[in-house]
């Protein structure tokens, strides 16, 4: 800079010098990030050719041994055909393995970026804000945020975000910013192109003899990925030295534990791993920040609940009822029990349900609309800055499999009028059927599951009172309950081996597109876990006590067993036991699995080579062979990690009026989550192909109706599960306060008494048998209510009713009064809309302008040609 002498380079000059040391700091960094992409540097580091000039774009490993040689010939000479420059070498812990590595040149990237209609950036935006945006901006830098900020000094500057950007066309290429065509394409866009590529290679004569796929699934080749950019770590701070590569600095500021606190770099994120792995985090940072108000509310309704304790009439009651005599609870072994040994119960029964627990379902009814309509919006931002908004499902490429399959039916696209394969409808139609009817017979296995687990319940009730132990003896219910939720999780465990089933039912229906294969098999596979996950959780909740029957009279499982009542202070108990038990146990074998599995897996591969080839050939691995030790994504993408959190997000609304600390275990587990995955992305697997996607896919579809699900559910909860509306009858009917249109604790007294009926042990069935450690009694036990049942009744079903309405009512109001796209977003993209015409018009005359000097310049007519 300063030996130069030209005006644009003073100009430079000054405005690098007139910068603070901050500034200086972060534009020397950038600097020294950017001459890291240098290819001389990274000759040896595995990430190019042996001539340290093609960058690697993909690898293939296959072994020597395996006998489909002539498929990967043919596969390999179609590749080389194709454009691709090719090179083979051998393992170095293992000569049997052998990695091929691609490269795609310019002429290849350009001509395949056209088919694909990749985006790419032709000119600098020119930001356009609302008076009100830039009054919101100034707001939000007033609350105390910066805490939770990214260090931006430490992150590059992502050019693609600050560019208009248009399909790829080499006939416009003068239209693209293209200071260096190495680099013009990022490693996703080139590993992208590649595996384009891959999939439409044939490697034998024939219509299904095709893609990469196909090589995988015979064997033929043992793994195909992209390489990460390097090493993770560093021995070098990031702060003094910048990062090493892109790996490393989502290491360092997005996957470490240290930073669980700051926002996530969604953009580099994006970068790195593609559109929908983005997406998919900045959905679960949105999820998880709308949580902290849901988990502050439940909270409150917790703690209300314990402040509230000491002054519940009912409970009080309850502890005071020693004088009350209840009949047992099952046959022979139960024994005769006092009221007032439910004391325990009745007090925690009231920290769940109290009478913040009606308003707290209300909230979260509301709570899932705004979140799923800020969700939107926070899509719509960004979708713009990521440039997906223009990017449609027409645009995306037909699934191979389709393609070999109906290739000989073909019509015209009405879009693109270009031929495409076709599937009839009565074909569809038929699949459709057969599909469907194998989801509806996976989903009776799992109900059958459930019906054993309320068999198991009836049988051990009376098993675990005959225990000597007096605490299992005494606690028989609470026992049943507690052992039959973890055998109830162990079924579920067991039962995921539906998803070879789910799989077989999607591949039968020939979706077209990957878009519409993985929502055929997300939806099946959600269906069956959902069923599999809340059917117990169902029986418990609206089933469990309900048709017991009375005494003398009791209903009985095979004419033997009596069907499972529910503890003498309700079944509320059970129903908060069943949620927090599955909600902790599922999270936590999740986690493990997600994170624990691939540790153990990569540790032990490491610890093998160390013992085989010694600690000092460790280090000199190129990165082909150390991304090969590493553990494969899923083959099903991030199917499971959306299915974690949907599951959750059913947890913490569709049950909640009974668990109100649910939000806040899931706050807790969600925080650990983001940094789970992004630990797990970053270290422990291969790089995943970077894919394109706009939103979230069906997963959108499936909140709507849980959070529709939700409203009805809870609904059901408070009306028949809980005691609020007995009570609530009781105050303003029956009470001392009847008539006088009061309410509080004063008006409950009595409430116990009432409600509950007289029956004489003399009149128990002759099959009957009961024991009783104290003397049995010969006057009356109480079993059941003494309320009007029409009244109770009524006034459930007017709640529902009401309930019902009310939160649906005020759902729709929210959803009418919050716009999907942002105001000043419109406004940007109509502005942006209207430069980008004006430049591609300007952009065009002046071609011709240049074109008219040189016909000019060599003496050629050009009027017939100007317009």
């Amino acid at each position: 800079l300063e030996s130069s002498q030209s005006n644009e380079n003073l100009s430079t000059r000054f405005q690098f010098f007139s910068l603070n040391y901050q500034g200086k700091l972060t534009l020397l960094k950038c600097l020294a990030f950017s001459l890291q992409e240098v290819p001389d540097k990274n000759k040896t580091n595995g990430l190019y050719f042996r001539d340290g000039k093609c960058r690697i774009d993909y690898i293939l490993v296959y072994r020597k041994s395996n006998p489909q040689t002539e498929k990967r010939e043919v596969f390999e000479r179609n590749i080389r055909a194709e454009g691709l420059q090719m090179e083979k070498e051998s393992s170095l812990t293992n000569s049997d393995i052998i990695f091929v590595k691609l490269h795609a040149p310019w002429e290849v990237l350009g001509k395949y970026a056209e088919l694909m209609n990749v985006r790419m950036p032709f000119r600098r935006k020119i930001y356009y804000l609302h008076r009100r945006y830039k009054f919101m901006n100034r707001f939000r830098g007033w609350l105390p945020r910066k805490p939770m900020k990214l260090d931006k000094e430490t992150l590059p500057d992502l050019e693609e975000n600050d560019c208009y950007t248009a399909p790829f066309s080499q006939q416009r290429i003068h239209h693209f910013i293209i200071h260096n065509k190495d680099t013009f394409f990022n490693n996703a866009t080139r590993s992208r192109i590649v595996h384009h590529i891959l999939q439409r290679v044939k490697y034998e004569e024939g219509k299904n003899k095709i893609g990469l796929n196909r090589l995988l699934s015979n064997g033929s080749y043992e793994a195909a990925f992209p390489l990460h950019e390097g090493s993770y770590r560093s021995k070098n701070s990031i702060r003094t030295h910048g990062a090493e590569n892109h790996r490393h600095l989502l290491y360092e500021c997005w996957a470490s534990w240290g930073v669980w606190y700051k926002y996530q770099p969604l953009d580099l994120v994006r970068r790195y791993f593609g559109e929908k792995i983005g997406l998919y985090f900045a959905w679960l940072g949105w999820y998880t920040g709308m949580l902290f108000p849901a988990a502050f509310i439940g909270l409150f309704v917790f703690l209300y609940g314990v402040t509230t304790l000491n002054h519940c009439q009912v409970s009080k009651e309850v502890c005071q009822a020693t004088d009350i005599i209840m009949c047992p609870i099952c046959d022979k072994y139960c024994p005769f029990m006092r009221l007032s040994d439910s004391c325990v119960y009745a007090k925690v029964t009231h920290l769940f349900d109290n009478g913040a627990t009606v308003f707290f379902a209300v909230f979260m009814a509301v709570w899932a609309t705004v979140f799923l309509e800020f969700w939107k919006r926070r899509r719509a931002v960004i979708a713009y800055d990521w440039d997906l908004i223009d990017w449609e499902e027409e645009e995306e490429e037909i699934r191979p499999q389709f393609e070999a399959k109906y290739s000989k039916k073909e019509r015209m696209n009405p879009i693109s009028g270009k031929p495409e394969p076709y599937q009839a409808f009565a074909d569809k139609c038929s699949r459709l059927v057969v599909s469907a009817s194998g989801i509806f017979f996976m989903i009776c296995v799992v109900i059958a599951a459930v019906f054993g687990i309320v068999i198991y319940r009836v049988v051990t009730v009376s098993t675990f009172a005959a225990f000597k132990w007096a605490l299992i003896r005494n606690n028989s219910q609470v026992a049943t309950t507690g052992t039959a939720v973890c055998i109830n999780f162990c079924i579920i465990m067991l039962l995921n081996l539906y998803e070879k089933v789910a799989l077989f039912l999607t591949n039968l229906e020939q979706p077209r597109t990957e878009s519409e294969w993985e929502n055929s098999f997300t939806l099946k596979m959600f269906l069956f876990q959902f069923v599999n996950l809340n059917s117990s959780t169902f029986y418990i909740a609206f089933f469990l006590g309900r048709f017991t029957g009375h005494p003398g009279a009791y209903l009985r499982l095979i004419n033997r067993w009596r069907l499972e009542e529910c503890h003498p202070s309700g079944c509320l108990i059970d129903l908060c036991m069943q949620m927090g038990i599955i909600m902790v146990l599922k999270q936590t074998w999740n986690n493990f699995m997600e994170l624990g599995y691939p540790l153990i897996q990569n540790w032990w591969t490491r610890r093998k080579l160390r013992q085989e080839y010694g600690t000092q050939r460790k280090t000199s691995f190129p990165q082909w062979e150390k991304d090969y030790n590493l553990q494969p994504m899923n083959a099903y993408g991030l199917f499971d990690e959306y299915l974690e959190m949907i599951l959750q997000f059913g947890f913490t609304t569709i049950f909640v009026a009974a668990f109100p600390l649910a939000p806040l275990l899931a706050l807790l587990n969600n925080i650990i989550e983001i940094r789970l995955d992004a630990y797990k992305f970053v270290t422990q697997w291969r790089r995943p192909l970077a894919s394109r996607a706009k939103d979230i896919g069906i997963w959108y579809g499936i909140l709507e109706g849980i959070g529709i699900l939700s409203v009805i559910t809870n609904a059901f909860v408070i009306a028949v599960t809980s005691d609020f509306i007995p009570r609530l009858v009781y105050a303003y009917k029956y009470g001392p306060c009847a008539g006088q249109g009061e309410a509080g604790q004063k008006c409950m007294v009595g409430y116990v008494n009432a409600s509950l009926s007289v029956f004489l042990v003399s009149d128990f069935e002759n099959r009957s048998e009961y024991r009783d450690y104290r003397d049995p009694p010969h006057s009356p036990v109480p079993y059941g209510y003494t309320l009007q049942f029409w009244h109770v009744l009524a006034a459930r079903l007017a709640f529902i009713i009401v309930f019902e309405h009310l939160v649906f009512c005020i759902k729709h109001l929210i959803s009418y009064l919050i716009p999907d796209l942002p105001k000043d977003l419109r406004d940007r993209m109509r502005r942006e809309k209207y430069l980008i015409q004006e430049m591609m018009y300007e952009a065009e005359l002046e071609r011709l302008q240049k074109e008219r000097k040189e016909r000019k310049k060599n003496g050629k007519s050009y009027h017939n040609e100007w317009p």
